[in-house]
């Protein structure tokens, strides 16, 4: 996790902000070519392109909005798909967090390859 995420998230009041940290390590720790950065009010991650952002104004779930998930095989059981290309992960418990981390991982690094092929 970089500085900038981290001092956003010391930061924050949000009542899932342990599972918020636990999905923003798994996104982080996914894959080394993955950048991260506060843009659209949350952390934010890249790959030569805007991949995913979490929107922390949302209090109910922690919610990752994949940009662009309709490039990605939505094979990964837990992106719901929502309009102009984008999915949304939402994580309402850590007990969620933990039950999709592998499958957190595979979307990041589908991204990753994703982009190093195009």
């Amino acid at each position: 996790m970089n500085d900038k995420i981290q001092t956003f998230l010391d930061m924050l009041d949000h009542p899932l902000k342990q599972e918020m940290i636990e999905v923003v390590n798994i996104i982080s720790n996914a894959n080394s070519k993955i950048e991260g950065d506060i843009k659209w009010g949350g952390p934010s991650f890249s790959f030569k392109g805007d991949m995913a952002t979490i929107n922390p104004k949302i209090k109910n779930y922690v919610i990752v909005i994949f940009h662009k998930a309709s490039l990605l095989n939505n094979a990964f059981g837990f992106l719901e798909e929502q309009t102009k290309g984008k999915a949304y992960a939402k994580f309402y418990t850590m007990e969620d967090v933990r039950k999709h981390a592998d499958n957190l991982k595979k979307a990041v690094n589908a991204w990753v390859t994703l982009m190093e092929n195009s």
